[in-house]
């Protein structure tokens, strides 16, 4: 095992994985990569499964060393520009570190969330089946919490092989595509109309467990209240006051406020990389539509690790593995909830 200490960090990184399922019915939040093709594609590089624990790098800089040992490590997600002892080196490569070796991520760039994943995976015990850190409900691993300056994390040590270069398909853009309900009908139709004709603001309030979204409040057709229910990543509620909540990977498990809509599985990754002070808008479609995309976002994690090629050496294209489905990098996996 090699050892890696986290000398700066900022307040919102944590060990994150898919997330923790089957305890909804108990109160407990999946917690979970807010944008997990972004998790998917840095643990692909460093020779993990697609869903492991990694490193979620939130929008502030980050400084790590290698205290013992060495590793191989991978950043994607989040644009942010790094150095390895002061020497540039790029996103989406393996990265090697020496004992001594010093890595800094500046702030993200058009995103919020960066995956920092580590080759051997990183040490510790899972609670209910997921390393992933929910602050609220005091679980996670190897700490129950963000990180801190002075955090020492036991990972995987390097092991001999070649530097890999992850391909990326082009982005996918536009507006997040939502799915109707469950409790549209609380909403007239110009309501409904006018929360995807407007440009939403995601507000400095906004955390990890839903974004607060700013802009012309929507009138309820009928009661702000319904009897509490389940609520899914990417529930988009209303509460009484117009202004919508995007809710997401540690949100609550039920709530009393009227959902307008619900985000598609293939684009909560690309919601939640909505910065702070941006605008995000949304459009619907029906629920076939988010079905089938559900279905491309898994054929291009399957194909990941084709898209990882040693460095200089030419492989296959991802518009050659890819032509004709439409597939874009900012998606999110599958959700049981979904």
């Amino acid at each position: 095992m090699s050892v890696l200490l986290i000398e700066e960090v900022g307040p919102a990184t944590s060990v994150q994985d898919l997330g923790r399922f089957g305890a909804l019915r108990y109160g407990l939040g999946t917690a979970g990569a807010m944008d997990r093709f972004g998790l998917a594609c840095a643990n692909v590089l460093v020779g993990q499964l697609w869903n492991a624990p990694a490193i979620e790098v939130g929008p502030l800089p980050m400084r790590i060393k290698v205290q013992e040992g060495s590793v191989r490590l991978a950043l994607s997600g989040a644009t942010r520009s790094m150095t390895l002892n002061g020497a540039p080196v790029q996103m989406h490569e393996t990265v090697c570190l020496a004992e001594g070796e010093v890595l800094v991520m500046r702030a993200s760039k058009g995103g919020v969330f960066s995956y920092l994943a580590i080759e051997g995976g990183i040490s510790g015990t899972p609670s209910f089946g997921s390393f992933s850190v929910h602050r609220r409900a005091g679980l996670g691993s190897p700490l129950a919490r963000p990180f801190e300056g002075g955090d020492r994390l036991d990972v995987g040590s390097m092991q001999p092989g070649a530097e890999r270069r992850l391909n990326l398909p082009k982005a996918v853009e536009g507006p997040v595509r939502c799915v109707l309900g469950p409790q549209d009908d609380y909403f007239s139709s110009e309501m409904i109309a006018q929360f995807f004709a407007t440009d939403w603001v995601i507000s400095a309030t906004s955390d990890r467990m839903g974004y607060r979204l700013e802009g012309p409040p929507l009138t309820h057709a009928r009661s702000p209240n319904i009897v509490s229910d389940g609520i899914a990543n990417g529930s988009l509620q209303i509460p009484g006051n117009g202004q919508p909540l995007l809710l997401l990977a540690d949100r609550g498990t039920t709530g009393g406020y009227p959902k307008i809509a619900t985000v598609i599985t293939a684009d909560l990754g690309r919601a939640a990389q909505t910065p702070v002070g941006t605008v995000i808008r949304f459009q619907a479609v029906p629920i076939e539509t988010a079905q089938a995309e559900t279905k491309r976002f898994m054929q291009l994690v399957n194909q990941l690790p084709q898209l990882c090629q040693p460095i200089g050496q030419e492989g296959i294209s991802s518009e050659m593995l890819f032509a004709g489905h439409g597939a874009g990098h900012a998606t999110n996996a599958l959700d049981p909830q979904t």
